[in-house]
């Protein structure tokens, strides 16, 4: 009889523990976006400039350092600045970030990593990026884009092709 009342006990938790997992995969409702929204990803590693300049060791320094670092005559300092991010779609400013470079010495990649929803609908889109010390962006991209809802929309940004790249950015 108590053998009977186990697997009848072990029946009901496991029934109630499917109807649990039943009942929350559907409930509550998940919404990704709101279906006027779009999604706008900014994503990206750069290194900024060097800050401060080389400058050719002395005899005098060189003699004072050990004989493996005497390789080189130039001393170059580590730290690199800091990467200033803006994003701004109509005029309004929807990002400012400062980011500080990685590394015991600030000497590696500046990363980041932000997801920002937007009414969709035809927005002009401006993308600066400083990455050295100063005032002025040396990358400027500006561009109109047609963002359709529910969609996502990257911006990434490579050096080497000229500053940024806008993917997706007119997927209707």
């Amino acid at each position: 009889m108590t053998k009977a009342l186990q697997y009848v006990g072990q029946g009901l938790f496991y029934a109630t523990f499917a109807a649990v997992i039943g009942f929350f995969s559907t409930s509550p409702a998940y919404t990704h976006l709101q279906p006027d929204e779009t999604l706008i990803k900014l994503s990206f590693r750069h290194a900024g400039q060097i800050k401060g300049e080389c400058h050719e060791r002395t005899p005098e320094e060189l003699a004072e350092l050990p004989a493996y670092q005497r390789k080189g005559t130039m001393d170059c300092p580590r730290e690199r600045a800091d990467v200033v991010v803006e994003l701004e779609m109509d005029g309004k400013l929807l990002l400012h970030e400062v980011l500080r470079p990685t590394g015991w010495a600030h000497s590696s990649n500046a990363n980041i990593y932000r997801r920002i929803p937007v009414k969709a609908g035809r927005h002009t889109l401006k993308a600066s990026l400083r990455d050295h010390d100063g005032d002025d962006f040396n990358y400027v991209h500006e561009e109109t884009v047609n963002l359709a809802p529910a969609r996502i929309m990257v911006i990434d940004f490579k050096a080497a092709t000229g500053g940024f790249i806008f993917k997706n950015k007119n997927a209707t």
